[in-house]
């Protein structure tokens, strides 16, 4: 696989800041692309900076009124709840709009590079805000980096772009987004609306023809059950669509250790999705991958380590399970949280799954949520829904 990737990131990146006590704490990429310099992972790929996104370029997804809204807000950080803005999930601060759209543009740097050619793997670990709706902030999200860079790649010509989004929570933003647009293939795998936010994203939301796919996983699944539901749904989907380019969230609240959910992933599972992902974007899209973070809020033992590995998958040098996390790191832990920081790149857990081909349990609910999204989207994409 190609060594040629792209780390878009600036250390303003982390001024997009809630405030004390917000789960969405900044410290997690800072962590992150400290442990990812100090295990040598940087020096693997091309660390680029970027610009905001320009107001031309937010109103590809967002209401011009919305973004001025949120500009009014920025100045003293004064609420506005009719944009969503001073609620506990999003509250107001100053400097709200140069903050979101410093994110929104470190993701449309990552699309240019790799629509241009400068790259064919792209990252924005800050990234990945994809609640964030055309007229209103929501759940943590202010601007929707991923349908910016999405709607960025239609405007350019893209005649095909796939997403696919393994955050615990529901894509719903970007399935809005582009929920009518048969040019633009969303799959998300999420806990069950019925125990977690934003509530939506069961199997009969299915857009324009098919091109909206949700995955709704029950409550404790862990990595075998998550690894064979995405195995059983995505990568038939991006075969026959066939996308130009592939667009991916990588939230990883989907851990057992994560506060705000009740998936059961280990890092060692969510790792092997990134290899996955990565495998599929050459199958599918010709290499071209834009990647970016998106939730994750156990902010020392998870965040650092998933996004490292992620960005060590994109750059074609990926990291052993076992590689120490080093002594410098562990010290730039304990300072910036007082915390103490996990020793190894691993959860020692050892990935597997019976892929469904094999057969299916309609008693099992996770074959019952993998079962009803293929009843409802893979006949329309002319499909077998049986395995």
């Amino acid at each position: 696989m190609s060594q040629s990737a792209r780390v878009i990131w600036d250390d303003a990146l982390t001024s997009y800041d809630f405030g004390p006590g917000h789960p969405l704490a900044p410290v997690r990429v800072a962590l992150t692309m400290e442990l990812a310099r100090s295990l040598g992972v940087l020096d693997k790929v091309e660390v680029a900076g970027c610009e905001p996104a320009t107001d031309d370029e937010l109103a590809l997804v967002h209401d011009p009124g919305y973004v001025e809204a949120v500009r009014r807000v920025s100045v003293a950080g004064a609420p506005d709840l009719s944009i969503g803005l001073g609620t506990t999930d999003n509250p107001a601060f100053a400097g709200v709009h140069e903050a979101s759209a410093l994110i929104a543009g470190a993701s449309l740097a990552a699309a240019r590079a790799v629509w241009e050619g400068a790259a064919e793997h792209a990252v924005n670990v800050a990234g990945g805000l994809h609640h964030a709706m055309p007229g209103a902030a929501s759940g943590f999200c202010v601007y929707n980096d991923p349908a910016l860079a999405i709607a960025w790649l239609l405007r350019q010509g893209a005649r095909r772009v796939a997403y696919v989004d393994v955050d615990v929570h529901h894509g719903d933003g970007v399935q809005a987004a582009f929920y009518d647009d048969p040019r633009v293939l969303t799959i998300s795998l999420h806990e069950s609306p019925l125990t977690l936010f934003p509530g939506t994203g069961g199997p009969g939301e299915t857009g324009a023809g098919g091109t909206s796919v949700n995955v709704a996983l029950p409550a404790g699944c862990g990595d075998s059950g998550w690894l064979r539901a995405f195995h059983a749904v995505v990568p038939p989907l991006l075969r026959e669509f066939r996308p130009e380019i592939l667009v991916t969230q990588h939230g990883c609240d989907s851990h057992a250790l994560d506060p705000l959910a009740h998936l059961m992933l280990s890092l060692d599972g969510q790792r092997t999705a990134y290899e996955a992902l990565h495998r599929l974007a050459h199958e599918t899209a010709g290499g071209r991958w834009i990647a970016t973070g998106g939730g994750g809020y156990e902010l020392v033992q998870v965040v650092p380590r998933a996004w490292t590995h992620l960005i060590a998958e994109l750059s074609g040098h990926p990291l052993a399970p076992s590689t120490p996390t080093g002594e410098a790191w562990q010290r730039f832990v304990r300072e910036r949280t007082g915390e103490t920081a996990p020793l190894t790149m691993t959860d020692g857990r050892n990935p597997e799954f019976q892929d469904i081909a094999h057969g299916y349990d309609p008693a099992d609910p996770i074959d019952r949520a993998v079962m009803a999204t293929r009843h409802a989207v893979f006949p329309l994409h002319g499909l077998d829904p049986m395995p």
